[in-house]
């Protein structure tokens, strides 16, 4: 298989899955950056020699192709990050990567990330949970942000209080619980794990210091430093507590971890991204990038790490050599 970048040949047969089928789509707000992660993982899965089909879902529903063994899940957002496609394919016995339905639900939940993180001693933004109809008293400039959401949708900076009212309006669009957090000034980095390997600090110098969706997602908009230049005391302390909040949080196989860091060298851990994007502008593919991991090679560890916690995998598995299973809509 001389196509195979970064893969030995003796490799191959060390693999536990061949016949994969990439989760990419759903039913989320991040659909299209979905589909871009999806179609990028099938690429770089493709080129290390695995038999990986595309299951683009819609909805909650989907069906595996027939002699699956395993599944890649490009799936951001509500279905793909909160657990539940996780709690679907464990009670299949299907083995999938990234982290379990628990810990996915819980690094999803910024609320249970906040808690998390304070039972840990790990330092996070102040911040106050809102219902619909609460009038913040929080002082400026404060991040508004849904707390199940992701790539931005319905995250705002809040510099005056005229901006307030319009920014929960579009964050109680996506959920019913919003977060009112600190802004820390300074400079953004995020940290990414790799089956328990802590990558590169990479530095997101987004236009006017704000790394929202269109900085996120706009080719060129925003600069990536990797790896960042920093001091080598603040970058050993990123990579330190990235590992710390993938455990806290009881994450596996991979995950992003997003800091604010403050003029004065204090690091403010934001959250966790369980299933990092895979797409052209992604911060995990340049991270493994600057650690000497090609994409196609990216692609291939992180299905190595594929497992589930199905009670009976073995036999699901051998069910699955003959027909696709199918899951239905979910009432």
């Amino acid at each position: 298989m001389s196509g195979v970048i970064g893969i030995r040949n003796s490799e191959l047969g060390m693999r536990k899955f061949m016949r994969v089928a990439v989760l990419m789509g759903g039913p989320s707000a991040e659909r299209e950056i979905s589909l871009r992660s999806g179609a990028a993982a099938l690429r770089g899965l493709r080129e290390c020699g695995y038999a990986a089909e595309a299951v683009e879902v819609t909805g909650r529903a989907f069906t595996l192709p027939p002699g699956t063994e395993a599944v890649f899940i490009a799936l951001h957002g509500e279905f793909g990050e909160d657990g539940e496609v996780q709690a679907i394919l464990d009670g299949m016995g299907v083995p999938y990567t990234g982290s379990g339905a628990a810990a996915s639900r819980a690094a999803m939940d910024k609320l249970a990330t906040k808690e998390a993180f304070m039972a840990n001693g790990i330092s996070t933004p102040a911040y106050a949970l809102l219902q619909r109809g609460d009038k913040p008293q929080f002082p400026l400039p404060a991040v508004v942000k849904p707390v199940r959401q992701g790539s931005s949708f319905g995250v705002h900076l809040v510099r005056e209080p005229s901006q307030m009212g319009a920014a929960l309006e579009d964050a109680f669009r996506y959920d019913e619980q919003v977060l009112v957090e600190t802004y820390i000034p300074g400079r953004e980095v995020t940290v990414g794990v790799l089956d328990r390997e802590v990558l590169p600090v990479v530095e997101i110098a987004a236009p006017d210091g704000w790394y929202g969706y269109e900085a996120k997602y706009t080719p060129g908009r925003t600069r990536y430093l990797c790896p960042a230049e920093l001091p080598e005391a603040i970058r050993a302390e990123a990579q330190r507590l990235a590992l710390a909040v993938f455990d806290a949080l009881g994450c596996e196989g991979v995950g992003r971890v997003d800091f604010r860091l403050s003029p004065a060298g204090g690091l403010y851990v934001l959250e966790l991204n369980s299933i990092p994007g895979l797409t052209e502008t992604s911060l995990l593919p340049k991270a493994a990038a600057a650690a000497g991991i090609p994409f196609a090679t990216l692609c291939d560890r992180l299905m190595r790490t594929a497992r589930c916690d199905g009670a009976d995998e073995k036999s699901s598995r051998e069910e699955r050599s003959n027909e696709g299973l199918a899951i239905d809509e979910l009432k």
